[in-house]
């Protein structure tokens, strides 16, 4: 309620109401104080160990892919509760992102738009962050995408380039093919396009890793119909996919408030509580369609923690955090973390 009724109003006061430049800001703030967080440790972490992927995690709750894309942050993220941290989404080609504005806050919602673009510094400039700064204390996923200048019959070496340049680095990769703001990207989500696209990144994986390749998850999107998920899961099994991030922004502008409309005409992806329905679905469809043979890491509108806990009832072994956490603050980290530990 503090962050809520003080802390935001007065970052967006300060910011000119513009809430890209609230998030750089945040994150630049987070970036200096990373540099204390190792005395912090995890004094604000909840305790609630568990094994995916074959990775040990201190608690359930991760920070999603687009709040840090660049990992200027990673030791705060860890000294703030998170069990883990998702960088990126990070393409082989550094890139500044779709024109501004291209960020907006829906509170009345309880919702975000965006269409960021995958604006971020390239795949070698992360890696060389990581080779010089080191990786947080808790798990680091890596998302990769597709540079926005590469044309889509090029998109598989695009990916294999970030898989090697980042691969020392990363305990799992994200291959984010449901973005919905890089013109054709979903169009990877169709049996041909990622059956080639899996194939070869899971070769690459298995060349780099040896008798243990780096863990690969797909992420999906949440406006896929029933039989275009089950033909996704199908390639998914085949090719050996480690486990699946249900769900990426949406298209849908359902549940946006009615005195919020006049931004539902807004390019972009719509996240936040009008999602939360929609993600349960798709993470309880994964888990039934394939017998909870794939790991989930449920994502999408997780405002509090009975949103949590619907995800993990669904199907889902850990959860994420983005636009709740950037509406509500780093309370949420831990109250989600709490109430997840309880219901064990």
């Amino acid at each position: 309620m503090f962050f809520d009724k003080i802390v935001r109003p007065a970052l967006y006061r300060l910011s000119y109401h513009d809430p890209e430049l609230v998030h750089e800001r945040t994150i630049g703030v987070l970036s200096r104080l990373g540099r204390i967080a190792p005395a912090v440790g995890g004094a604000l972490r909840v305790d609630d160990p568990v094994t995916v992927l074959g990775l040990r995690f201190p608690n359930r709750v991760g920070l999603a892919a687009g709040m840090d894309k660049n990992g200027r942050a990673l030791p705060a993220w860890a000294a703030l509760g998170f069990g883990f941290v998702e960088v990126g989404t990070v393409t082989r080609r550094a890139q500044p992102g779709n024109p501004k504005p291209r960020l907006f806050s829906l509170p009345a919602s309880d919702a975000v738009i965006n269409r960021m673009g995958f604006n971020n510094d390239g795949a070698e400039a992360l890696a060389a962050k990581l080779a010089r700064d080191g990786k947080p204390g808790v798990p680091l996923g890596i998302s990769i995408g597709k540079s926005k200048v590469t044309p889509l019959e090029d998109a598989v070496e695009d990916y294999r380039f970030s898989l090697r340049a980042l691969y020392p680095y990363a305990d799992y990769f994200a291959i984010n093919v449901s973005s919905p703001n890089t013109p054709g990207l979903r169009q990877l989500q169709d049996r041909t396009a990622l059956a080639e696209l899996l194939g070869e990144l899971r070769s690459t994986s298995a060349e780099l890793g040896g008798g243990s390749p780096t863990p690969l998850l797909v992420k999906v999107a949440p406006d896929l119909t029933d039989d275009a998920l089950a033909e996704l899961l199908e390639v998914a099994l085949e090719h050996g996919v480690a486990g699946i991030i249900a769900t990426n922004t949406t298209l849908s502008r359902d549940g946006i408030a009615a005195a919020e409309s006049g931004l539902a005409g807004q390019a972009g992806g719509l996240s936040g509580r009008p999602l939360t329905t929609r993600a349960a679905e798709v993470v309880r469809f994964v888990h039934d369609r394939t017998g909870g043979s794939l790991p989930i890491i449920g994502v999408g509108g997780i405002m509090g923690p009975d949103d949590a806990i619907r995800l993990v009832d669904a199907g889902a072994s850990l959860v994420q955090l983005y636009t709740g956490f950037a509406l509500h603050g780093p309370g949420l980290v831990r109250r989600v973390s709490r109430g997840l530990a309880a219901r064990r």
